[in-house]
């Protein structure tokens, strides 16, 4: 099938650094200065304060704060930071009180950025490692834990203070993806395989599935509410699953994402904290928000010239990051040497955001 708590003001963002037709998603979104110089890998909002993080293939973690100013607000950059030998970051994650970041990638290390500090050589430390590149990290609050998620098979858990994990599990196959809410962790990994957890205290397996989905999962998201996640996929379908019974709700999936007879990959899923909607960014370059309850597309945005690789809703729910970079999705062969790889920020206004309520009508 297809889609056919007050929200906190929108943010007038000052500054760009593309021009022309079809860069952002809004012609008033605001390009993010110096985002990288290859593909940028995640973006994620500070839990606490307007600061943007994101990682990219060159190496690098990089900070930005927002900037109050005559009653505009703009990005600053703060700090960056690298992984050893330049080798690519791929996910990152915050601590609950925003004041540290945890990152991994292709050194097959978990490393931990106090914002607060300059680390030596400016690489941050490493608090734990996989066997191959690490995919995945989240931060645990409820044991104050972090779990990585790596092309080796396993998941494991770190204390900050010790070198050894202090736990691990085996997954069925690699992870592609994992997030946490609260006592939920889902992990997406090869051959189409989910698991959930119960992270409340030991982690414990609650379930494993196959995807709903037919084809090679790309991304997946608790709900905030943690009663189930959604998935998305390289075939433009995203899943939506409950985990245990939820009165009047029932898993479904939906296409999305899909031109004509041209499919493209669901590359991020991203819900907004306040109202439980979502957004989703594809290889088409378009970002759609949408409501799972009311199973409504609030809103469609124009296609940008570019492959959207990440997204991000800020804490309060007023501040949308996507990415403008090359995804990888059509090869080696489809990559132009010198393509841009830009940070935008959107100012979300309630009504692209807020459920609409139920309509009457059925959808495709």
């Amino acid at each position: 099938m297809s889609f056919g708590v007050a929200a906190a003001p929108a943010v007038q963002l000052i500054g760009s650094c593309t021009s022309g037709t079809n860069a952002s998603i809004a012609p008033t979104d605001h390009c993010v200065a110096q985002a990288g110089n290859d593909g940028i890998s995640s973006v994620i909002w500070s839990p606490t304060a307007n600061h943007l993080v994101s990682t990219n293939w060159d190496g690098g973690v990089r900070c930005w704060e927002v900037q109050e100013s005559g009653g505009r607000s703009e990005l600053c950059r703060k700090l960056r930071v690298n992984h050893e030998n330049g080798s690519p970051v791929l996910d990152c994650a915050f601590s609950p009180d925003g004041s540290t970041v945890f990152s991994v990638g292709a050194d097959k290390a978990v490393r931990m950025w106090n914002l607060a500090q300059s680390p030596p050589n400016n690489i941050p430390q490493q608090i734990g490692a996989h066997d191959q590149p690490i995919k995945s990290v989240a931060f645990l609050p409820s044991t104050n834990m972090i779990v990585s998620g790596g092309w080796d098979n396993m998941l494991k858990f770190w204390d900050a203070r010790q070198q050894n994990p202090v736990g691990t599990l085996q997954l069925p196959d690699k992870c592609y993806d994992l997030d946490v809410r609260d006592s939920l962790m889902v992990v997406a990994c090869a051959g189409r395989h989910i698991i959930t957890y119960n992270v409340q205290g030991q982690p414990q397996e609650h379930q494993r599935k196959e995807s709903p989905l037919k084809f090679q999962s790309r991304c997946v998201a608790a709900f905030p509410d943690a009663t189930g996640y959604a998935v998305g996929s390289i075939e433009g379908r995203v899943g939506i699953q409950y985990v245990a019974k939820v009165a009047g709700k029932e898993s479904f999936a939906f296409k999305c994402h899909r031109q004509d007879a041209n499919v493209y990959a669901v590359n991020c899923i991203c819900f907004h904290n306040q109202f439980g909607t979502f957004a989703t960014v594809g290889a088409d370059g378009i970002v759609n928000f949408w409501d799972k309850d009311n199973k409504q597309r609030l809103k469609g945005f124009p296609a940008i010239h570019r492959t959207i690789t990440c997204a991000s809703f800020s804490a309060q729910g007023n501040m949308f990051a996507y990415s403008s970079s090359y995804d990888w999705s059509k090869g080696s062969t489809h990559y132009a040497p010198g393509t841009p790889n830009e940070l935008w920020v959107h100012s979300v206004v309630e009504d692209e955001i807020k459920p609409k309520g139920k309509k009457t009508t059925s959808y495709r």
